[in-house]
Protein backbone atom coordinates (compact mmCIF):
# COMPACT_ATOMS: atom_id res chain seq x y z
CA UNK A 1 0.00 0.00 0.00
CA UNK A 2 1.56 3.51 -1.28
CA UNK A 3 1.04 6.47 0.45
CA UNK A 4 0.78 9.62 -1.29
CA UNK A 5 2.29 13.11 -0.05
CA UNK A 6 -1.20 14.61 0.83
CA UNK A 7 -1.66 12.43 4.13
CA UNK A 8 -0.51 14.79 7.03
CA UNK A 9 0.68 13.18 10.23
CA UNK A 10 1.25 15.25 13.54
CA UNK A 11 4.37 14.59 15.26
CA UNK A 12 4.17 16.48 18.89
CA UNK A 13 8.02 15.97 20.68
CA UNK A 14 9.56 18.17 22.80
CA UNK A 15 13.10 16.44 22.37
CA UNK A 16 13.76 18.21 18.80
CA UNK A 17 16.27 15.23 17.76
CA UNK A 18 13.40 12.72 18.46
CA UNK A 19 10.96 15.10 16.40
CA UNK A 20 13.26 15.20 13.50
CA UNK A 21 14.15 11.72 13.06
CA UNK A 22 10.91 10.35 13.47
CA UNK A 23 9.99 12.80 10.68
CA UNK A 24 12.70 12.01 8.64
CA UNK A 25 11.39 8.42 9.00
CA UNK A 26 7.72 9.28 7.99
CA UNK A 27 8.73 11.61 5.04
CA UNK A 28 10.78 8.25 3.75
CA UNK A 29 7.92 6.31 3.67
CA UNK A 30 5.59 9.55 1.31
CA UNK A 31 3.97 11.25 4.34
CA UNK A 32 3.76 14.84 5.07
CA UNK A 33 4.42 15.96 8.60
CA UNK A 34 3.82 18.60 10.89
CA UNK A 35 6.15 18.99 13.45
CA UNK A 36 5.52 20.76 17.15
CA UNK A 37 7.80 21.03 20.07
CA UNK A 38 5.09 22.46 22.28
CA UNK A 39 1.67 21.08 23.00
CA UNK A 40 0.41 24.30 22.14
CA UNK A 41 1.88 24.43 18.30
CA UNK A 42 -0.06 21.23 18.07
CA UNK A 43 -2.84 22.46 20.04
CA UNK A 44 -2.74 24.90 16.99
CA UNK A 45 -1.26 22.58 14.26
CA UNK A 46 -4.86 20.31 14.74
CA UNK A 47 -6.88 23.56 13.84
CA UNK A 48 -5.20 24.98 10.80
CA UNK A 49 -4.22 21.17 8.86
CA UNK A 50 -6.32 18.57 8.07
CA UNK A 51 -4.70 15.50 9.64
CA UNK A 52 -4.58 11.88 9.00
CA UNK A 53 -2.86 10.28 12.51
CA UNK A 54 -1.24 12.52 15.39
CA UNK A 55 1.78 10.93 17.43
CA UNK A 56 1.89 13.10 20.62
CA UNK A 57 5.03 12.71 23.10
CA UNK A 58 2.68 13.05 26.83
CA UNK A 59 5.26 15.08 28.69
CA UNK A 60 5.32 18.55 26.65
CA UNK A 61 6.06 22.34 27.80
CA UNK A 62 2.66 24.69 27.71
CA UNK A 63 0.26 21.70 27.15
CA UNK A 64 0.75 18.15 27.88
CA UNK A 65 0.15 15.55 25.10
CA UNK A 66 -2.71 14.38 27.36
CA UNK A 67 -4.22 17.66 27.23
CA UNK A 68 -4.00 17.60 23.21
CA UNK A 69 -5.05 14.01 22.82
CA UNK A 70 -8.52 15.05 25.04
CA UNK A 71 -9.01 18.01 22.59
CA UNK A 72 -8.70 16.23 19.32
CA UNK A 73 -10.67 13.52 20.52
CA UNK A 74 -13.57 16.58 21.04
CA UNK A 75 -13.32 17.16 17.15
CA UNK A 76 -12.01 14.35 15.14
CA UNK A 77 -11.70 10.49 15.20
CA UNK A 78 -8.50 9.78 13.28
CA UNK A 79 -5.93 7.65 15.69
CA UNK A 80 -3.39 8.80 18.17
CA UNK A 81 -0.02 7.60 18.81
CA UNK A 82 1.55 8.37 22.75
CA UNK A 83 5.14 8.76 23.23
CA UNK A 84 5.41 8.15 26.88
CA UNK A 85 8.99 7.49 29.17
CA UNK A 86 9.47 4.38 30.82
CA UNK A 87 7.57 4.77 34.78
CA UNK A 88 4.76 6.78 33.08
CA UNK A 89 2.11 3.64 33.08
CA UNK A 90 -0.75 5.77 34.86
CA UNK A 91 0.04 8.06 31.59
CA UNK A 92 -0.14 5.36 29.46
CA UNK A 93 -3.81 4.29 31.16
CA UNK A 94 -4.94 7.86 31.38
CA UNK A 95 -4.30 8.61 27.45
CA UNK A 96 -5.74 5.60 26.11
CA UNK A 97 -8.97 6.55 28.38
CA UNK A 98 -8.86 9.59 26.63
CA UNK A 99 -8.92 8.42 23.47
CA UNK A 100 -5.37 7.40 22.36
CA UNK A 101 -5.27 4.37 20.31
CA UNK A 102 -1.42 2.95 21.03
CA UNK A 103 1.50 4.18 22.65
CA UNK A 104 5.30 3.37 21.94
CA UNK A 105 7.72 3.88 25.15
CA UNK A 106 11.03 5.51 24.63
CA UNK A 107 13.83 4.50 23.87
CA UNK A 108 11.95 3.00 20.35
CA UNK A 109 12.87 1.78 16.75
CA UNK A 110 11.60 4.44 14.75
CA UNK A 111 10.85 1.46 12.54
CA UNK A 112 8.67 0.23 14.85
CA UNK A 113 6.75 3.16 14.94
CA UNK A 114 6.38 3.33 11.11
CA UNK A 115 5.18 0.12 11.69
CA UNK A 116 2.56 1.30 14.23
CA UNK A 117 1.52 4.26 12.21
CA UNK A 118 0.93 2.54 8.67
CA UNK A 119 -1.34 -0.24 10.95
CA UNK A 120 -3.53 2.15 12.18
CA UNK A 121 -3.91 3.87 9.20
CA UNK A 122 -4.81 0.81 7.12
CA UNK A 123 -7.78 0.07 9.85
CA UNK A 124 -8.58 3.75 9.68
CA UNK A 125 -8.74 3.46 6.10
CA UNK A 126 -10.62 0.66 5.96
CA UNK A 127 -13.64 1.90 8.26
CA UNK A 128 -14.04 4.97 6.10
CA UNK A 129 -14.32 3.40 2.73
CA UNK A 130 -16.63 1.13 4.39
CA UNK A 131 -14.86 -1.34 2.26
CA UNK A 132 -15.61 -4.60 4.92
CA UNK A 133 -17.77 -6.96 3.44
CA UNK A 134 -20.32 -7.22 6.33
CA UNK A 135 -21.60 -3.62 6.70
CA UNK A 136 -23.86 -4.23 10.19
CA UNK A 137 -23.84 -6.39 12.77
CA UNK A 138 -26.59 -6.57 15.34
CA UNK A 139 -26.08 -8.24 18.76
CA UNK A 140 -29.17 -7.71 21.35
CA UNK A 141 -29.27 -3.99 21.23
CA UNK A 142 -25.64 -3.37 20.03
CA UNK A 143 -25.67 -2.32 16.50
CA UNK A 144 -22.23 -1.37 14.76
CA UNK A 145 -22.16 -0.10 11.38
CA UNK A 146 -18.96 -0.93 9.89
CA UNK A 147 -18.77 1.21 6.33
CA UNK A 148 -19.94 4.73 8.35
CA UNK A 149 -17.73 3.70 11.99
CA UNK A 150 -20.87 4.20 13.89
CA UNK A 151 -22.07 2.38 17.35
CA UNK A 152 -25.35 2.31 18.55
CA UNK A 153 -26.04 0.42 22.42
CA UNK A 154 -30.23 0.77 22.47
CA UNK A 155 -30.40 3.15 19.48
CA UNK A 156 -28.34 5.84 21.62
CA UNK A 157 -24.59 6.33 19.62
CA UNK A 158 -22.07 5.86 21.71
CA UNK A 159 -18.45 7.99 20.60
CA UNK A 160 -15.91 5.62 20.09
CA UNK A 161 -12.29 5.70 19.57
CA UNK A 162 -11.08 3.43 16.22
CA UNK A 163 -9.46 1.50 18.22
CA UNK A 164 -12.45 0.73 20.42
CA UNK A 165 -14.73 0.39 17.72
CA UNK A 166 -11.69 -2.20 16.23
CA UNK A 167 -12.32 -4.71 19.56
CA UNK A 168 -15.86 -4.32 19.95
CA UNK A 169 -15.89 -5.22 16.18
CA UNK A 170 -13.51 -8.54 16.14
CA UNK A 171 -15.82 -9.67 19.05
CA UNK A 172 -19.08 -9.80 17.50
CA UNK A 173 -17.90 -10.84 14.36
CA UNK A 174 -16.27 -13.53 16.67
CA UNK A 175 -19.69 -13.26 19.03
CA UNK A 176 -19.74 -16.63 21.50
CA UNK A 177 -15.66 -17.05 20.89
CA UNK A 178 -13.11 -16.15 22.95
CA UNK A 179 -10.66 -14.35 21.89
CA UNK A 180 -7.32 -13.58 23.51
CA UNK A 181 -5.74 -10.38 24.36
CA UNK A 182 -2.92 -11.24 21.94
CA UNK A 183 -4.98 -12.21 19.44
CA UNK A 184 -7.12 -8.52 19.66
CA UNK A 185 -3.58 -6.91 19.56
CA UNK A 186 -2.53 -8.78 16.33
CA UNK A 187 -5.55 -8.15 14.84
CA UNK A 188 -5.95 -4.69 15.19
CA UNK A 189 -2.31 -3.53 15.20
CA UNK A 190 -0.88 -6.27 12.71
CA UNK A 191 2.69 -6.14 14.36
CA UNK A 192 4.68 -8.85 15.78
CA UNK A 193 5.20 -6.25 18.98
CA UNK A 194 3.35 -8.02 21.82
CA UNK A 195 4.51 -9.13 25.48
CA UNK A 196 2.90 -10.88 27.92
CA UNK A 197 2.80 -7.55 30.30
CA UNK A 198 0.91 -5.02 27.88
CA UNK A 199 -2.06 -4.25 29.28
CA UNK A 200 -3.32 -2.07 26.02
CA UNK A 201 -6.30 -4.08 24.99
CA UNK A 202 -7.05 -4.07 28.99
CA UNK A 203 -7.50 -0.74 29.29
CA UNK A 204 -9.92 -0.59 26.08
CA UNK A 205 -12.11 -2.76 27.01
CA UNK A 206 -12.41 -1.52 30.72
CA UNK A 207 -12.81 1.78 28.45
CA UNK A 208 -15.45 0.13 26.21
CA UNK A 209 -17.38 -1.46 29.20
CA UNK A 210 -17.59 2.34 30.93
CA UNK A 211 -18.94 4.19 27.50
CA UNK A 212 -22.09 0.82 27.77
CA UNK A 213 -22.71 1.06 30.71
CA UNK A 214 -22.20 -2.84 30.74
CA UNK A 215 -20.27 -3.82 34.55
CA UNK A 216 -17.54 -5.92 35.06
CA UNK A 217 -18.71 -8.17 37.64
CA UNK A 218 -22.15 -8.55 35.91
CA UNK A 219 -21.44 -8.25 32.06
CA UNK A 220 -23.96 -7.95 29.52
CA UNK A 221 -21.56 -7.94 26.58
CA UNK A 222 -17.90 -8.23 26.95
CA UNK A 223 -17.46 -11.55 29.23
CA UNK A 224 -13.60 -11.92 30.30
CA UNK A 225 -12.85 -15.59 30.78
CA UNK A 226 -9.69 -15.90 33.03
CA UNK A 227 -6.61 -16.82 31.49
CA UNK A 228 -8.03 -16.98 28.24
CA UNK A 229 -9.43 -13.41 26.73
CA UNK A 230 -12.73 -12.27 26.37
CA UNK A 231 -15.78 -12.98 24.50
CA UNK A 232 -19.20 -11.26 23.41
Amino acid sequence: MGYGMDEKILVAEDEKEIADLVALYLENEGFQVVKCYTGAEALRAVDRHTLELAVLDIMMPEVSGLEVCRRIREKHNYPIIMLTAKGEEMDKITGLALGADDYMTKPFLPLELVARVKAQLRRYKRYNTGSVQEDVLEISGLTLNIGSHECFLNEKPLNLTPTEFSILRILCQRRGQVVSAEELFHLIWEDEYYTKNNNTITVHIRHLREKMGDSFENPQYIKTVWGCGYKI
